[in-house]
């Protein structure tokens, strides 16, 4: 390989939030922290390089996004997605979960209702209850062990006041991929009920399995016009210090009120050095990319092997997408808490704790695999020793 993934880089003392709060977090600094989700991997030299000869101009004012800029997506967006995005589609926006929050914001008022499907990305939850609107929790249901969609559950629960629908695809926590089936059923019942969804793509590129990733607003035409894509660069190629993401919208109605807000809130500007590590990631990281995900293929490999061999108990869901292991322990019978409590005090590995994704997600951790082999090695073998003998 061109890319030294085994390199164990110390991040102490950086102001990183995954490990200079883990002693607030989990108790101690001893705490191995695969948590939150960044990658403990260097990023690409070719970003650092190009955000470095910016740098050297010297002046760091005001920055637009020029046209090459909004050309690297949707170049990457056809070649990795089939999908071909129009530039007027595009928006900038400083961050997913920002974009989120601005999207309650444009297409709907309080006191309507938002559906999200728990388990679910945590921010999800505040991004409606922070905006004064209300959740309309669409569990799903976990069938041959990955998440389905449970449509009968979503049609007995929608009002007239359910205006948004927070869709995580491919899904975290579960790595689920989405297929085309459930995708065109989501549209076809949002397109019905007057929904818009929102489709929070920004693990699109982490694809581990032979399911492809289909951007919802791919599917028809009829669909993309309820559809707010919402992506970035910064889970693929290790960017998300740098607040650059960007949004697709090709219906010019729901593209104008979501700008509305985002000029509104004055977060339409960004930053030099996120521009340039976003274009040049796109233009330049498909090699990078296929390392990478060899990589946590192996990861995710040992850890199934490791733990069929001595923590049998254990059940991991499939991880069609994202570096994110949903493992289940439930069958241990423990209360989350003494999970929590045997994780972090006794195995001293610091991860998601189910329950932030919703009472759906108790009794589960969430493990990122984006880190060394030999911090996915000490993983297994501490929460092995830990827990395979209960």
């Amino acid at each position: 390989m061109a890319y030294n993934f085994d390199e164990l880089i110390d991040r102490t003392q950086t102001n990183t939030v995954k490990y200079d709060r883990r002693k607030v977090l989990f108790g101690g600094d001893d705490v191995l922290p695969m948590w939150v989700a960044d990658m403990d991997f260097r990023t690409p030299d070719f970003v650092i390089d190009a955000i470095q000869e910016r740098l050297k101009h010297g002046v760091l004012g005001y920055t637009l996004h020029p046209d090459s800029f909004f050309e690297a997506i949707s170049s990457w967006l056809l070649r990795r997605h089939g999908w071909e995005v129009k530039r007027n589609w595009m928006l900038f926006n400083p961050g997913v979960v920002p974009g989120i929050n601005m999207a309650v914001h444009a297409f709907t008022q309080a006191g309507d209702q938002i559906v999200i499907q728990t388990p679910v990305y945590h921010p999800f939850f505040a991004a409606a209850t922070d905006h004064g609107r209300h959740i309309l929790r669409n569990p799903l249901k976990i069938v041959d062990g990955r998440y389905e969609m449970d449509f009968e559950d979503l049609r007995k629960k929608v009002t007239k006041r359910t205006k948004l629908f927070l869709l995580s695809h491919p899904h975290n926590p579960g790595g689920t991929v989405w297929s085309a089936d459930t995708l065109q059923k989501l549209g076809d019942f949002c397109i019905e009920h007057g929904i818009v969804i929102v489709s929070d793509e920004i693990h699109a590129d982490l694809i581990l399995g032979e399911k492809a990733h289909i951007p919802l607003a791919k599917v028809s035409p009829e669909i993309a016009e309820i559809t707010v894509t919402l992506s970035a660069a910064s889970k693929t190629f290790n960017l998300a210090a740098l607040s650059t993401s960007y949004a697709i919208i090709s219906n010019k109605k729901l593209r104008d009120l979501f700008e509305t807000v985002l000029v509104s809130w004055h977060v339409f500007m960004g930053n030099a050095p996120g521009t340039i590590a976003t274009e040049t990631a796109l233009n330049q990281g498909e090699a990078w990319l296929c390392e990478l995900l060899d990589y946590i293929r192996g990861n995710y490999e040992y850890v199934c092997q490791y733990m069929a061999a001595n923590f049998p108990k254990l059940v991991i869901m499939p991880l069609d997408a994202t570096y994110l292991l949903w493992m289940d322990f439930r069958a241990l019978n423990l209360t989350h808490e003494e999970l929590e409590h045997k994780m972090f005090r006794e195995a001293k590995i610091g991860c998601n704790s189910g329950k932030m994704f919703g009472d759906e997600g108790r009794g589960f951790m969430r493990l990122n695999l984006a880190h060394p082999r030999a911090h996915v090695v000490q993983a297994c073998e501490h929460i092995a020793a830990t827990f395979g003998n209960l």
